[in-house]
């Protein structure tokens, strides 16, 4: 027993022996680097394991993935992903992402609501609130749109038409004083302008007059800051002076004032007054079903088709701030592109303008009406065109609720994200001939039409755009209205018809202005407004109340802002404004962003009026 007894304690001591030097051995960075390997190799499984027979890279970049890709996407990339397969995957930290290219996978994937549910970035529900209809899934999305339905049909969107040719010709005029009292008839980039004028229309379509005109142009303003806010690499949480915050203030403003208009319509509505935008059609289906559900058990009359509960005014601001978040991108891009292909192809916009004065019954200052909208064949073959050889939105989000089938041999897991593609059905050689030529007589003389199920601009399922026939319609009527009244030209460049993708895709076009000598870059920080009332010639306008982290933007996000290029860090910028006050503040903003010859104009516009006027 004593034997047994020293040969055990014998055998604990050599072994606790041989653990104390082990653990002798480690060390703080030694267990790090165990633990970071041990993720890496975790990551990489998991990757693997996800990614199952689908294609993608055979292994990802540790933690990122593609993350630097993500920062400044190129559309070639885009196209190479969806050339790779009809199910593909990247994975980007812990998003792992599969993409549908085919027009049969993007399809299965909109019609499979039981599976997938819409989501975007993290932070989306701190900008447009967590409550918000757009984030509900299964039967509470298809009640709630159910009362959306009745704001876009025929009648209703007639009713809207007077509202968007109003704005039609408040801007039509703007266009003409920018460009022949302020460029002299030189060529200046216009896609600032298209976004604001986009803006404007959807405020008075969506909300009427309850909006003053100086708030629409402080959301024209500001609406950018959002767009940048919703990119698909951000802060997910919100961080002062970030994107995200600019991007959280200008979304709780909009809140502000649909909220406030909200208000003034329902106490119009309630004193009889006609519905003149989307705001006054929704508030008055709200007072007829309520005055239906007062007349218990009396049934005389006529029951409405939908009965709506009464929403709050924060509630139908929040409803109307989708419709603009899903309209205002999108219709800038198609926008922009539809005035610089018709440019760049006189007869199409020719026969345009035959049209539409056709139409008027000769008359171009015969106010639209939906007769005339639906007359206006060739028109209306252009819009399809644009909006299938550029199509605004290319992807859609998609997340996975549970294991999805999406084939028969491959499953996209529970929490993954699940993108179906629209580009590639909308340029599928079988279906559209010559699909990289701008050709809108395939809708007209082409079997176009009947592609129904290649048609995916607007999406398809339960969560198709419920705008889909406004947003052509609107670009018929504005591109028609202008054919009649403006004459418009473009100077083309290799990048013209390159494609740049920021949250949709733009033209890839650089500004030509001219500067006051090839070193020395002029900068405007006013806002545009005050710019187009009057500016020092060649100057550029970057306003600092609205866009304040305008120079400190990477050179591509600038780009794609501001449709020009960022003035380099080696050139001298001198700043001007007003009074000499905000300049000041840009050229203090300039320094930290690493631009080291800098200037500040102390005189500003006010001492440079003063001295021309004394020339």
């Amino acid at each position: 027993m004593a034997a047994a007894s020293f040969k055990a304690h014998h055998e604990i001591g050599v072994n606790g022996s041989i653990v104390a030097q082990l653990l002798s051995g480690l060390n703080g960075w030694s267990v790090v680097l165990t633990l970071f390997l041990m993720l890496v190799a975790y990551d990489q499984f998991s990757y693997i394991w996800n990614k199952g027979s689908i294609a993608g890279p055979l292994f990802k970049i540790p933690f990122m993935g593609p993350f630097l890709e993500s920062v400044n996407p190129k559309f070639s990339e885009y196209k190479a992903k969806w050339a790779s397969g009809d199910l593909s995957c990247v994975s980007v930290f812990h998003k792992f992402v599969v993409i549908a290219s085919s027009r049969d996978m993007a399809r299965k994937v909109f019609n499979s609501p039981s599976f997938v549910k819409p989501c975007v970035v993290d932070v989306a529900q701190k900008l447009l609130r967590p409550d918000n209809w757009v984030f509900l899934d299964g039967k509470a999305h298809v009640d709630y749109r159910k009362g959306l339905n009745g704001l876009f049909t025929r009648k209703a969107l007639e009713l809207y038409l007077p509202h968007q040719e109003d704005v039609y010709d408040k801007y039509f005029e703007k266009f003409l004083k920018i460009s022949q009292e302020i460029h002299q008839g030189k060529h200046t980039p216009f896609m600032a302008e298209f976004r604001e004028l986009n803006c404007a229309i959807s405020c008075r379509v969506f909300v009427g007059h309850y909006i003053s005109d100086e708030a629409v142009k402080k959301i024209a303003d500001n609406y950018f800051n959002i767009t940048a806010a919703l990119e698909l690499v951000n802060f997910p949480i919100i961080i002062p002076f970030t994107k995200t915050w600019y991007g959280k203030k200008a979304a709780d403003m909009v809140l502000e004032e649909f909220s406030k208009c909200a208000a003034k319509s329902k106490t119009r509505m309630a004193a009889g007054g006609e519905v003149t935008c989307i705001m006054d059609a929704w508030i008055k289906s709200m007072n007829e079903s309520q005055a239906w559900r007062d007349k218990g058990e009396d049934t005389t009359g006529t029951k409405p088709s939908i009965l709506l509960r009464e929403f709050s005014d924060l509630e139908i601001s929040m409803t109307v701030f989708t419709f603009l978040f899903a309209s205002q991108d999108a219709s800038s891009s198609s926008t922009t592109w539809l005035f610089q292909l018709l440019a760049d192809r006189p007869d199409v916009l020719e026969k345009v303008r035959e049209e539409n004065l056709l139409v008027r019954d000769g008359d171009k200052h015969r106010r639209l009406d939906m007769d005339m909208l639906e007359k206006m064949t060739y028109t209306r073959a252009c819009v399809k065109e644009i909006l299938r050889y550029r199509p605004p939105v290319i992807m859609v989000p998609y997340m996975a609720k549970k294991a999805f089938p999406i084939t028969d041999t491959y499953t996209a897991p529970k929490g993954s994200m699940v993108v179906p593609t629209l580009y590639p059905a909308l340029h599928d050689p079988e279906v559209y001939p010559d699909p990289e030529t701008f050709n809108p007589d395939r809708w007209i003389t082409g079997d176009a039409e009947k592609a129904s199920k290649n048609w995916l601009v607007f999406g398809t399922g339960p969560h198709y755009c419920l705008g889909q026939v406004y947003a052509q319609l609107n670009l018929m009527a504005m591109v028609g209205k202008a054919s009649l009244h403006l004459n418009w030209d473009h100077q083309i460049t290799p990048l013209s018809e390159e494609i740049k993708v920021f949250a949709t895709i733009f033209p890839m076009v650089r500004a030509i202005s001219e500067q006051p000598s090839k070193d020395t870059i002029l900068i405007d920080v006013r806002e545009p407004a005050e710019f187009a009332e009057g500016a020092i010639p060649s100057a550029i306008n970057i306003p600092l109340n609205s866009q304040p982290d305008a120079l400190l933007l990477p050179p591509a996000d600038f780009q794609a802002r501001f449709g020009f290029a960022k003035p380099p860090l080696d050139r001298k910028v001198v700043f001007y404004c007003r009074a000499g006050v905000r300049s000041k503040a840009a050229a203090q903003i300039a320094v930290q962003g690493g631009y080291e010859r800098v200037g500040d104009y102390s005189g500003s516009w006010l001492d440079w009026a003063e001295r021309s006027a004394k020339k």
